[in-house]
């Protein structure tokens, strides 16, 4: 069995996540096994295609219930892009009910003057000090984006990073016990994404 499962839900690429975790020399399989998945030390979610496909296919291949009870049992969890919002409540981008294991609700950038939507491209990200995965990685550091929903949270604790996009300040990455999460994509990230990665490998 592997370190580090990566779970495939069946839509889309994500071989640029096994691609950066392996470089980086992780025992890590892309996996859609509810068994490999629970033996696995850690799990990474990559976020592809829309919210209401992600939640029903993950319910569809029972790992909903899976990726649940791997965060409540204390095992590390990556969340990427999608992979973040999935974890809360809602989205403005669906309809149906999010994982809910985070409290706070997904929305759609506003139109504002200047802005395109999608947000795609590098933003900087400002780090909460304690955020495990961005040690060694300088504020203000730049990522990549690609996205036109962004996450909202009453729950001030979860917020493991902030970054500014069409007026809005929003939450571009998550930490909360053994949970973390970005809303970038860190394997398209050069450098400091491979940093992150490897935080994340060595948690």
């Amino acid at each position: 069995m592997a370190d580090i499962a990566i779970i495939d839900y069946g839509l889309g690429n994500i071989q640029s996540v096994y691609n950066a975790f392996s470089l980086l020399g992780a025992d890590v399989c892309v996996t859609a096994s509810r068994e490999v998945i629970e033996n696995a030390n850690k799990i990474v979610l990559p976020g592809v295609s829309a919210f209401d496909d992600t939640i029903r296919e993950l319910s569809s291949k029972g790992l909903d219930s899976i990726i649940r009870k791997s965060i409540s049992s204390g095992k590390y969890f990556l969340g990427l892009c999608l992979g973040l919002q999935v974890l809360f409540e809602s989205s403005e981008e669906g309809n149906l009910p999010g994982l809910s294991i985070l409290k706070g609700n997904v929305r759609k950038f506003p139109k504002a003057s200047g802005f395109k939507i999608p947000h795609m491209g590098w933003n900087t990200v400002k780090f909460s000090a304690d955020n495990a995965i961005a040690k060694g990685i300088e504020q203000d550091s730049f990522f990549y984006f690609v996205h036109s929903y962004y996450a909202q949270s009453d729950d001030l604790s979860l917020i493991g990073g902030r970054s500014e996009y069409a007026q809005v300040e929003f939450i571009s990455c998550v930490r909360k016990d053994n949970i973390f999460a970005t809303q970038f994509h860190p394997e398209k990230s050069q450098d400091k994404g491979l940093k992150m990665i490897k935080n994340f490998m060595e948690l």
